[in-house]
């Protein structure tokens, strides 16, 4: 039976003075939730919304340019929220926080490099990195493509 024909079926039953308008509210309201938490259970992500959830882990990175720790917690999120809807979803997450554990330990480790000099251009190389390594592995996660970042330590394993 479908939706329409249970509330139809309800009304029905309104009109006809077996349950009352408040009943009638409630079991209306339990149908709707009823048939809302049935289809989105069943309803799996189509290749386009896998494509564009992948992307948007790539580019929620750049949350951190407004939000502080932004760029961490976002990317984290949305793949351990989306991860066991889809592979691609996953592989891709998996690249974004291999990305983000590497990045993290590399500016750490070139902000005490720039007390010697050295660390002041490979501090900028690596920002610049962190601009466009999303940009491209967004590009590539909305073709259906799963982009790993070069330069990044395998913390999460990539074999799914």
């Amino acid at each position: 039976m479908s939706i329409t024909e249970e509330i139809e079926k309800l009304y029905a039953m309104k009109k006809e003075g077996v349950i009352s308008d408040d009943e009638y509210k409630a079991a209306k309201v339990k149908i709707i939730r009823d048939y809302g938490s049935r289809s989105h259970s069943k309803q799996a992500l189509s290749v386009r919304d896998e494509n564009i959830w992948a992307m948007l882990i790539h580019l929620s990175q750049f949350f951190s340019y407004f939000i502080p720790l932004g760029g961490i917690i976002a990317p984290i999120l949305l793949w351990q929220i989306k991860k066991t809807e889809s592979p691609h979803i996953d592989r891709n997450g998996r690249i974004v926080a291999n990305w983000l554990f590497t990045y993290l330990i590399l500016f750490v480790c070139f902000i005490i490099l720039s007390f010697l000099l050295v660390g002041i251009p490979l501090l900028i190389l690596l920002i610049v990195l962190g601009i466009v390594f999303p940009v491209i592995g967004a590009i590539k996660a909305n073709d259906g493509d799963a982009w790993v970042y070069p330069f990044s330590i395998r913390f999460f394993s990539l074999d799914i």
